[in-house]
């Protein structure tokens, strides 16, 4: 058996897959704030999960902010099967680009605004190489008197504290915020593309639900301020809901082993 686990920035998600081609019901729980506390309820759930058999590998996709040098050595002496770890946004946007909205394209670029915001550049149905991964969260869009970064104006957190409230969603789906975020998205969105020049971009992550940022403005953005490339790549939403990452752990693994 595998066992794929995306981290994310307030839930983890941890599921098991005996083919890795579909994982059983994933097990949903909040993120322990502490990495201490994170390792050691990774380590028991995984142990829960495998119920005492054998595992052939175990996959984690984490933030950056998870980050320690211990991480995957103190992790590993915890269990007893290989592990890897990667970024929680690249497993995500590789779920997309080879079972989700980015199936079908060579070159994807997955973009997430929610509590955080970053991307990721997929190629050919892998994770493209970089030196210290991808934070396009950090780009900056406002160079005044206090630079001000894509992840500062657009991010859920961002937009909780600017409006005092619990989520962005309790603004309402008719809140004239939306259209201002989704001009802003797009020109992190366009400065992206300039930079990986992709056929096809993905838009995730809990900011564009529902109630929150139209992709389809996005798109329509994107197209108005371009003028570097003579054709805008397709901009379409993500389709493998909160478990991409999930899906993105077991293509990885599959590549793995």
């Amino acid at each position: 058996m595998y066992i794929t686990v995306d981290v994310g920035e307030t839930k983890m998600r941890i599921a098991k897959t005996d083919d890795l081609e579909r994982f059983d019901e994933p097990l949903i729980t909040h993120t322990p704030p502490d990495l201490k506390d994170l390792i050691e309820h990774l380590a028991n759930t995984v142990k829960g999960i495998s119920n005492g058999g054998r595992i052939d590998g175990v996959i984690v996709g984490k933030p950056i902010w998870k980050s320690r040098p211990s991480f995957e050595k103190d992790l590993q002496a915890r269990i007893n099967a290989p592990l890897h770890i990667e970024n929680d946004t690249a497993l995500v946007g590789l779920g997309e680009a080879t079972n989700g909205a980015g199936k079908g394209v060579r070159i994807c670029m997955y973009v997430t605004v929610s509590t955080g915001v970053n991307g990721a550049r997929i190629v050919d149905g892998k994770i493209d190489i970089s030196k210290q991964g991808f934070e396009i969260g950090g780009q900056y869009l406002s160079i005044g008197e206090t630079p001000t970064t894509f992840e500062q104006m657009v991010s859920g957190k961002a937009i909780s504290e600017r409006f005092k409230v619990e989520s962005p969603k309790d603004l309402g789906k008719d809140h004239a915020v939306w259209e201002e975020l989704s001009r802003t998205v797009a020109f992190g969105v366009h400065n992206s593309i300039l930079h990986w020049s992709p056929e096809r971009v993905v838009l995730g992550g809990s900011m564009f639900n529902e109630i929150g940022i139209s992709v389809d403005r996005v798109r329509a953005h994107v197209a108005e301020v371009m003028k570097k490339f003579p054709n805008v790549p397709e901009i379409v939403h993500s389709q493998l809901g909160d478990f991409g990452g999930l899906w993105g752990g077991m293509t990885r693994l599959k590549q793995l082993h």
